[in-house]
């Protein structure tokens, strides 16, 4: 036999994925599924946003709708309106950013990671511990050369940010031109974010230090429940490095990686973009270009439907306003359900400080929970949840939160 392909390995299962599939499978009435990042209503089930009903409605009703490829690069309108959205009104008319559709928001990572991998040429790529467990898998497949270190993030002995580490680590170990991960907002897993203050400190960093920033925003509307505050680290940024007077030149610029799957329940129309913030003397054209020669090797154009309901919302000042309203509808169950499940936990004897639950923010919660507690409340209570002890709050109700407390008390009790 020739030996051209003996080498290839059956990989573990993705993470998340595999334990979907795994939930899928399990025929236990009581299963709960506390895994994905994918909002559900109080029963329980999948939620079309309002807004999103209304904006499908126009378009099947509109009989210049059609299924035409986009262009390369993606929607014009919907790429103004998403620059828009990030950066606000004033700065997304700056001449300084390069924008382009992309395939959601791990598209628009990868596409960020292969652009700045050929052009910007890093020599390392920090990534936060912890961070969204894609983010290391994009890099390597994206960009296999730039070398991965992490950053501190997150103390799991006082649940709080390793601030002063992390800019330690940076401050030491970072050269110029390497790339630095940040989330904009509902950090995930961890459900903690950087203060304003903190946020200021290590621009000033970065900007001296001469990094560049990939700001990864799933969540915009999920953290504070505004989609303007949650994009404030986007704006400041770009602000300090539009208005930076560098005399060398060598400030590399800032990308945002954008996703509307989260804050539009478009989950399956894989609905992003990429923006990239380059310093003067930097041709814009010829970013979107080069990012446009990727995409045409990897994807050819992106989605146009997911691409279109986004841009029917948004330009629309009614269904703009019911969109807000359907981000406080989310963000106010979810906030709900953390105060609920606390108390529950507290009422419980539970031992532990569980304020943690209420105090973090965004879709998830780093319970604490140990890898030994994590699958005892698979193997014997049929409740899924990611081995770090990620909680999807998405996933409780008043059907199953008295059973999810419950079970996580008496696992916890247990001592394993």
């Amino acid at each position: 036999m020739d030996a051209q392909y003996l080498d290839v390995p059956v990989l573990p299962a993705d993470a998340a994925f595999g334990l979907l599939a795994d939930f899928s499978a399990d025929q236990n009435s009581k299963k709960v599924s506390l895994i994905a990042g994918a909002y559900r209503d109080e029963k329980g089930l999948p939620w079309i946003l309002p807004s999103v009903k209304q904006a499908k409605e126009r378009i099947a009703a509109d009989p210049r709708s059609h299924h035409e490829y986009l262009d390369i690069a993606g929607s014009p309108v919907f790429l103004d309106i998403a620059r828009s959205l990030v950066f606000g009104a004033e700065l997304a008319d700056s001449k300084n950013i390069a924008s382009i559709q992309a395939v959601s928001g791990t598209g628009a990572n990868h596409l960020g990671a292969s652009f700045l991998a050929k052009h910007l040429k890093p020599r390392n790529v920090f990534i936060p511990d912890p961070t969204w467990v894609n983010h290391k898998t994009v890099w390597a497949i994206g960009a296999p050369d730039v070398i991965q270190k992490e950053c501190p993030y997150y103390d799991s002995n006082t649940r709080s940010i390793r601030f002063a580490d992390m800019l330690s680590t940076l401050e030491t170990t970072a050269q110029p031109n390497d790339v630095i991960i940040l989330q904009t907002c509902a950090h995930n897993p961890t459900g903690l974010d950087l203060t304003r203050d903190q946020w200021k400190h290590l621009a000033d960093m970065v900007l001296e230090k001469k990094l560049f920033v990939l700001f990864d925003s799933a969540y915009q509307g999920f953290a504070t429940g505004d989609v303007e505050d949650d994009a404030w680290p986007v704006r400041y940024f770009t602000e300090n490095l539009l208005s930076s007077r560098d005399s060398d030149q060598r400030i590399p610029g800032l990308g945002v990686a954008q996703s509307f799957s989260k804050n539009f329940g478009l989950y399956c129309e894989r609905v992003g973009a990429l923006h990239l913030v380059a310093p003067s003397g930097v041709s814009i054209q010829g970013a979107k270009s080069q990012l446009s020669l990727i995409a045409r090797a990897e994807y050819s154009n992106p989605p146009r439907f997911g691409a279109q309901i986004v841009e029917t919302v948004l330009s629309d000042s009614g269904l703009r306003q019911q969109w807000k309203q359907d981000l406080n509808t989310m963000s106010s169950r979810i906030t709900s359900m953390r105060k609920q499940l606390r108390a529950n936990l507290e009422d419980l004897g539970t031992p532990g400080d569980w304020s943690h639950i209420e105090s973090q923010i965004g879709m998830f919660s780093y319970t604490g929970l140990s890898k030994a507690h994590v699958d005892k409340l698979k193997e014997e209570y049929h409740i899924y949840l990611m081995p770090s002890g990620r909680v999807s709050i998405c996933g409780l109700n008043e059907a199953n939160i008295d059973y999810v407390a419950n079970s996580i008390s008496e696992v916890v009790k247990k001592g394993f």
